[in-house]
């Protein structure tokens, strides 16, 4: 009996061992020959901060005729921006990107008109948007601008919007109504037409790090294609899932995955390609839609938008778009930093010039429709946001994304019997494409991150109660990088 129980006891080990050899190969990521864009304006942030802090001293009636004149101002370079054909190097982008910070902290003394700002904020990056048609949008001027002015001042709203009370937040702005020859429904109050593409953020800490982890760290993670039927005219929601690949939702299994902001976009109306057929968005729905509805399409990990047997998300919209001759991401992302690259080479990705969620936000060939964030998700973006920039600061600085070693033989009986369970159509712990190295960095990684985001939350708690306004970006990338350093 004794014999026996050493017999399986080394047998167990023996297969332990074996299945502990490393098979992975040492991943050394080709960089995209570019640079990241870095703001180093930390002095800025520090002076807006005292700015917001002396305007709530100072109350509405001192500060409305600034305010206006702010106002004013920002209309008055937004119809010299539509009355005139610009360059990306023009002063006038970034005197309306300075001016959009000021007026920010101004507001935060009168917060009545915070949501006169948010729609500000609206019509520039409309304006910006129209002008840069004229644009080459792969020169580095243009990037920088667009991204200064966009992403930039939806910092400076929403910076605005977490100090604001929660009554003078409306969830539901709403952008240009691009009229659309497709079919449409209501979603939450908004008419959304077949073609429209969502652009979210998910609420996992993998969510974070796709928003942030490129040289140009946006605000969202998650690309979907809306189709709505001719007939019955319910919406269905085409996307890519790192679980289980690409698949059709409903929109309360849509909504129900757990989303901290959602943008509409559409297809201008006077694009050449809809000119000729104003259903081209449409067909490009019911293209993604049928493809689907006929063939498992499995997530690419590897990030690569030129092949079209896997798609990550966005190229559910992009591959679609494309053969109707629509090509989104005039622009796309690169990856040029080697921390970052090897983090994100650690969870399957081999391509580091992609198509980046955020990016289409910038993407002219499209509109913005709608957005809807509250408070409480808000929040929990910035906070994320702020632990994602920590942990690639150290990421660049040379610390590995590491996995527990002894971990490996379960994981990899995982993977088996996630690929057996694959086979028959079901999902498996490990996702499909993903292996069971990458599996345990990324179990790694939501650790780390999860117990940096503890401690975070009880600084910005204490903070919040000493000084009365809840802690800007900036002060959260402190508090983050504090604890980054510790793990």
């Amino acid at each position: 009996m004794k014999r026996k129980i050493l017999y399986i006891i080394g047998t167990l080990l023996f297969f332990y061992l074996l299945l502990l050899i490393p098979t992975e190969n040492v991943i050394t990521p080709k960089l995209a020959a570019k640079k990241q864009f870095v703001w180093d304006r930390d002095s800025l942030w520090r002076s807006l901060e005292n700015e917001y802090v002396k305007s709530k001293s100072l109350g509405c009636e001192k500060l409305e005729s600034q305010i206006f004149r702010n106002f004013a101002f920002i209309n008055s370079l937004s119809d010299e921006i539509t009355n005139q054909k610009l360059q990306p190097s023009d002063p006038l982008f970034e005197d309306i990107g300075q001016v959009m910070f000021a007026t920010a902290a101004l507001i935060g003394g009168c917060e009545k008109h915070t949501e006169e700002f948010v729609e500000l904020f609206s019509k520039v990056r409309s304006v910006i948007k129209n002008e840069s048609r004229a644009w080459n949008l792969k020169d580095l001027n243009a990037r920088q601008t667009l991204y200064k002015i966009i992403y930039g001042g939806r910092a400076a709203v929403e910076e605005l919007l977490l100090q604001s009370k929660k009554e003078n937040i409306k969830e539901l702005t709403l952008g240009d109504d691009e009229e659309s020859a497709t079919p449409y429904t209501s979603i939450l109050g908004v008419k959304i037409h077949s073609g429209d593409i969502l652009v979210s953020r998910g609420g996992a800490p993998t969510s974070a790090l796709i928003a942030r982890g490129n040289d140009y760290p946006g605000n969202f993670s998650h690309v979907a294609l809306v189709y709505v039927d001719d007939e019955t005219k319910p919406p269905y929601i085409i996307e890519s899932h790192i679980e289980r690949g690409v698949a059709i939702s409903s929109i309360y299994d849509y909504l129900k995955d757990k989303k901290l902001r959602v943008m509409v976009l559409r297809l201008r109306k006077d694009l050449q390609q809809l000119q000729i057929d104003p259903m081209l968005p449409h067909k490009a729905a019911r293209l993604a839609y049928q493809r689907t509805e006929a063939e498992h399409i499995p997530y690419d990990f590897e990030m690569n938008f030129n092949n079209d047997d896997k798609w990550f998300c966005s190229e559910v919209a992009s591959s679609t778009y494309k053969k109707l001759g629509v090509n989104l991401w005039m622009s796309v992302s690169s990856i040029s930093t080697i921390g970052t690259a090897k983090w994100l080479a650690g969870f399957g990705v081999t391509h580091f010039e992609t198509q980046e969620p955020s990016d289409l936000e910038y993407d002219p060939q499209l509109k913005v429709v709608a957005e809807w964030r509250n408070p409480e998700t808000l929040y929990q973006d910035h906070v994320d946001n702020a632990i994602v920039e920590a942990l690639l600061d150290e990421a660049n600085e040379g610390k590995e994304l590491s996995y527990y070693w002894y971990m490996l033989p379960f994981a990899r009986l995982m993977k088996f019997y996630s690929v057996v369970k694959n086979k028959f159509g079901a999902e498996g712990s490990v996702p499909e494409g993903m292996s069971a190295e990458s599996e345990l960095r990324h179990k790694k990684y939501e650790s780390i991150f999860n117990s940096i985001k503890e401690k975070i939350l009880v600084d910005a708690e204490k903070f919040a109660k000493e000084n009365h306004y809840q802690p800007p970006y900036w002060k959260l990338v402190g508090f983050a990088k504090k604890y980054a350093k510790e793990n």
